[in-house]
């Protein structure tokens, strides 16, 4: 007798990607995401503010996180947000074997897309915004 696999067995987000399912190597939740998007931004407000005070940073802290964020995920692939919440991201490579650390260039449109709001928060089964899939990468857990 053979039985299937109920729809709980059969996904979870990355399991298409060969990711375990939770712990280290796994997706990371949207909770940590936002999380780390907001102490980003807290961050780049106060660096911003720095240069601003006593006046109000105003477009300032955008460019702040913006210049933050492309630099960071293109060279190490993770921001001071996503380092405090233990998450990262990850270039998806054709070929598996060969590990990147770093994003590269194409932390560019990725940070150009977060900053439309919209795409991360277009999620597919494999939990990877609209953002992630442009771009070839995926937030995992580091912890």
């Amino acid at each position: 007798m053979t039985t299937t696999n109920g729809p709980a067995e059969q996904a979870y987000p990355g399991r298409a990607l060969g990711l375990p399912e939770t712990g280290v190597g796994s997706v990371a939740s949207m909770a940590a995401r936002v999380g780390a998007f907001v102490i980003d931004i807290v961050l780049s407000a106060l660096v911003a503010w720095w240069f601003t005070a006593p006046e109000a940073p105003r477009n300032t802290s955008l460019v702040v996180w913006a210049v933050m964020t492309v630099i960071t995920v293109a060279l190490f692939g993770i921001t001071p947000g996503q380092a405090a919440l233990g998450i990262r991201v990850v270039p998806m490579d054709k070929d598996r074997d060969r590990v990147r650390s770093f994003v590269g260039l194409w932390a560019i449109p990725r940070t150009v897309l977060i900053f439309l709001i919209v795409p991360p928060l277009l999620l597919d089964a494999n939990g990877r915004g609209l953002h992630d899939r442009l771009c070839r990468t995926v937030v995992l857990r580091i912890r």
